[in-house]
């Protein structure tokens, strides 16, 4: 039972220590399609670095973000 604790501690260093990388965008898993979408959502509103925000949504609308008057 012990051993079996200690894999899942090393699972979850390496589920927590997982960053970004190219091949995210081909792979099949959920945490490298999470990494994927969410880097293409930064990298999206960096460039745009337009003061209007809108939530790019996957399905093609975009959600558009209201200051709070």
């Amino acid at each position: 039972m012990e051993n079996k604790n200690n894999e899942n501690k090393k699972d979850s260093l390496n589920l927590a220590g997982r960053t970004y990388e190219v091949e995210d965008y081909n792979r099949k898993d959920t945490l490298s399609a999470g990494l994927a979408t969410t880097h293409e959502q930064v990298s999206d509103a960096y460039m745009e670095g337009e003061i209007g925000a809108v939530i790019d949504d996957v399905k093609g609308t975009d959600i558009e973000l209201n200051e709070k008057e």
